[in-house]
């Protein structure tokens, strides 16, 4: 029985048997990248690589989390960035919805404020609040607080991934991060906020400062995909959470550039690399040059449309409303049918949700979902 399995109480029959995942038939250690055909040919990675594939595959943002009954079993009492930092439970967390929903991709099991935590910024996730930073960064000074992240301020991680590409074979693992902006704007307002105000005078009022936070963002978001990229996981996804409040110009001038460096920095490793902001209707040709191979789109415009706003040579993802999955299975299927068929044409297509899992949906339905669009599309 897996290690983790053992320390979580979870049954060995209710886990996926460990495949070899390696050319010579053993599992990689950490920092050895999977590298067997059948990985590479999986349908999630053929899709991002603009190929043909069998059939349309299936992933779903907070995919790894609180709709599931086993995840809030096993996270009882214990709180979120602790679970973060735990490579027995991100593991666990991680693989409970590959086994459930049989999904195409499985998404690693963390935060995005784990890196500035790993860091040393003094941050908490609060309960049906989110982060929360003690000190904002307001001022030039403040800067000094966000060093260089290393490899072992995050070696927890490294860890976990070489556990899970063990356990996962073929099923590829989508490594994660914050974007420069939405990092920012949570270091700015010291939480969530609605209407960005510190955020948005500070890159009003102080263009250069608000460069430099991003530009050091940039390098600790980019220092924390190579862990993740290194150990072990087949593709990466920049989180824009909060890039939608701002105007196509804003974008262009304060936040591009940031992204763009991002996704350079991980050029190199030739894993795919997707870009996903929320209310992003207004920016996803900006978005689509910022270097992203898959470009995520949200529910509110559609695929067809969304593919000629980004222009040609990127895969997009995405994108039922959330909220569907609360109706009936025959509006799910229909309105699954019509996300499908605007994806007729675009040179990849990888089914996804339009945002995350709500917390309440019905894990059965995101099991029918994946089955639909399976058995729907394949070729």
């Amino acid at each position: 029985m897996p290690a983790h399995a053992k320390i979580l109480g979870v049954s060995a029959n209710d886990l996926p048997p460990a495949r070899s995942t390696s050319p010579a038939g053993d599992a990689p250690s950490a920092g050895q990248q999977p590298t067997t055909d059948a990985l590479r040919d999986s349908a999630f990675l053929k899709a991002c690589r603009r190929e043909p594939v069998p059939h349309t595959p299936v992933w779903f943002m907070r995919q790894a989390g609180r709709s599931l009954p086993e995840y809030l079993k096993v996270r009882e009492g214990i709180p979120m960035l602790e679970s973060c930092m735990r490579p027995d439970l991100v593991t666990e967390i991680t693989l409970q919805p590959v086994r459930r929903h049989k999904v195409d991709a499985a998404i690693y099991f963390s935060d995005i404020v784990v890196p500035l935590k790993a860091i040393g910024i003094d941050l908490d996730i609060k309960p049906g609040v989110g982060p929360v930073v003690a000190e904002p960064i307001r001022r030039r000074e403040d800067l000094a607080r966000l060093r260089d992240l290393t490899p072992e301020d995050v070696s927890y991680v490294t860890e976990a991934i070489g556990m899970l590409t063990g356990e996962l074979g073929a099923t590829p693992l989508i490594g994660f991060a914050g974007a420069p902006f939405t990092l920012a704007s949570y270091l700015v307002e010291g939480g969530p906020s609605r209407n960005h105000e510190h955020t948005k005078a500070l890159m009003y009022g102080d263009p250069q400062l608000w460069a430099d936070l991003l530009d050091r963002l940039a390098e600790i978001t980019a220092a924390f995909l190579k862990v993740q990229i290194e150990a072990g996981a087949s593709a990466v996804q920049l989180f824009d959470s909060w890039v939608g409040a701002l105007s196509p110009a804003d974008y262009r001038r304060s936040v591009m550039p940031a992204s763009t460096k991002v996704f350079a920095a991980v050029e190199e490793y030739g894993v795919p690399r997707i870009h996903f902001g929320v209310g992003t209707g207004e920016l996803l040709g900006a978005m689509g040059e910022a270097g992203a191979d898959v470009v995520g789109v949200d529910w509110r415009v559609p695929l067809d449309e969304a593919a000629r706003r980004v222009g040609p040579g990127k895969a997009l993802q995405g994108n039922l409303d959330p909220a569907v999955l609360f109706s009936t299975r025959e509006a799910v299927e229909a309105k699954t049918r019509e996300v499908l068929d605007a994806a007729r044409g675009l040179e990849g297509h990888v089914f996804n949700l339009g945002h995350g899992v709500l917390p309440t949906t019905d894990p059965d339905a995101l099991t029918r979902l994946v089955e639909y669009v399976h058995t729907s599309t394949a070729r």
